[in-house]
């Protein structure tokens, strides 16, 4: 294996067309050494021996240094033909297209299940067996695969080596830092098979399919579509059974063949090989554990994450990363027309409908258009009439919960938003993003007659009166 029959590249190899210069290659015949570079202390006889020169690892065969090579020059040759992914090795090509093609080479031999990657059936297979090998010397608690043991690491030192060349920020795992690179590179790779809308992560895919398949609520459901959207991993089912995750045992119910093994109710699912976990206060049903989890905290109101800042509490850690943001002034998602930057994700997307006209809410009543949802939730009042939300204090109604939310502290005299320049404290958090700007003189309000920019857009709207004319206030 460490020998090439063919000299074929020799010359390739010598003039650096494969990556490396003459240096690269050293070669053995008998007991002497005819060589292109360095000793290498080698005693082997007839051996060619093939050497990086950008880190002087060697190889025994070209075709292995050509392959190396590309993990310094970036090189990817094998090109997906459906989504245009381009790969480096060839075997991560053939093992990226089962995702289009469905293929399940590798099985299951307890459960049959199967599966598209070899190591997706290592980690299914310890579910059967339960061993966990590798235990963190912080916690003392265990895993079944050396990777995963790396990872948690991270989480007692903080460790975070997988770094975007774009904006800078750094992620503990290299997962975390592909999902994040679609936020610059608009990939979207996992498509829906019934209406072929696209997202840049699987589990917006699974959230999105529930849209087509009743939430896991009919008894008639594609099984392809259902094996998105359930979980390969049968960890934590003792933790259900015994009310750790916030339900009881009858909050599963585990479809095994045609036959329904079950801790509770019957579901009428008469899908195979699919597990439901089943909200024993709702009756709500999660394709995973983990998601039941957090879904439970809905009911107990339980918090597990505090800010370290200030004390505040969430039932979601993704909701305390974004909330942190608020302390380091964190703004990661740039606008690419005006730069302006953003703390949450959702937040530019919102913004970029300014610079797109981009208006997706359309109002059934009378086809007006909104760029936010909020904003179409807001105008159906004015057709329905609507207002569910009753003040305590005087009785006055309205439409929204964050209105009454609002018009309370005109009761209370409460002013949780507070200006870190001045100290300045304000009852509304978009009166604090407007004074912010005298701070920062921000003025994104631009008038499209004479380009006059505006802090606020009250003061736009009267400015623009200055060029049409208009005298709306009259003297009685």
């Amino acid at each position: 294996m460490a020998t090439t029959d063919s000299t074929a590249g020799l010359d390739d190899v010598k003039s650096g067309s494969a990556g490396g210069s003459a240096n690269t290659v050293s070669t053995w015949r008998g007991g002497s050494c005819e060589k292109f570079g360095e000793e290498t202390g080698r005693q082997d006889k007839g051996v060619k021996v093939f050497r990086c020169e950008e880190c002087d690892k060697q190889f025994g065969c070209l075709s292995a240094l050509k392959t190396h090579m590309r993990t310094h020059n970036g090189e990817k040759p094998y090109r997906c033909g459906e989504c245009s992914k381009q790969f480096s090795v060839l075997c991560n090509l053939k093992r990226h297209m089962r995702n289009h093609t469905g293929e399940k080479p590798y099985m299951c031999g307890e459960c049959s299940r199967q599966f598209s990657q070899l190591e997706h059936l290592k980690t299914h297979m310890q579910t059967h067996t339960g061993e966990k090998s590798y235990m963190c010397g912080e916690c003392s608690k265990q895993f079944g695969m050396l990777g995963d043991l790396k990872k948690h690491i991270r989480t007692h030192t903080g460790e975070k080596p997988c770094r975007c060349e774009e904006c800078g920020r750094q992620f503990s795992q290299l997962s975390n830092l592909k999902t994040h690179m679609r936020t610059h590179t608009g990939e979207k790779p996992h498509k829906c098979e019934k209406c072929s809308r696209q997202f840049s992560q699987l589990g917006n895919l699974k959230k999105h399919i529930r849209t087509h398949i009743g939430d896991y609520r009919f008894t008639e459901v594609n099984p392809a579509l259902v094996d998105m959207a359930t979980t390969d991993s049968t960890a934590g089912l003792d933790d259900v059974k015994s009310g750790s995750a916030g339900g009881s045992a009858n909050t599963v119910s585990t479809w095994q063949g045609g036959s329904c093994e079950e801790f509770g109710e019957e579901t009428g699912r008469q899908d195979k090989g699919v597990k439901v976990f089943r909200c024993e206060e709702c009756a709500k049903l999660f394709g995973c554990l983990s998601a039941l989890k957090t879904h439970m905290r809905t009911h107990t109101g339980e918090k597990p994450y505090r800010c370290g800042e200030c004390s505040r509490q969430f039932s979601v850690l993704c909701n305390l990363k974004r909330h942190m943001r608020t302390h380091t002034g964190e703004k990661p998602y740039m606008c690419g027309e005006c730069s302006r930057q953003f703390s949450v994700l959702c937040n530019l997307k919102r913004h970029m409908r300014t610079h797109t006209g981009e208006k997706p809410y359309m109002c059934g009543e009378c086809s007006r258009q909104f760029s936010v949802l909020c904003n179409l939730k807001t105008h159906m009042q004015t057709h329905t009439g609507e207002k569910s939300y009753m003040c305590g204090e005087c009785s006055k109604q309205f439409g929204m919960l964050g209105d009454l939310k609002k018009h309370i502290r005109t009761h209370t005299g409460e002013k949780p938003y507070r200006c870190e320049e001045c100290g300045r404290q304000f009852s509304q958090l978009s009166n604090l993003k407007t004074h912010m700007r005298t701070h920062t003189g921000e003025k994104p309000y631009r008038c499209g007659e004479c380009s006059r920019q505006f802090s606020q857009l009250g003061n736009l709207k009267m400015h623009i009166r200055t060029h049409i004319g208009e005298k709306p206030c009259k003297c009685e």
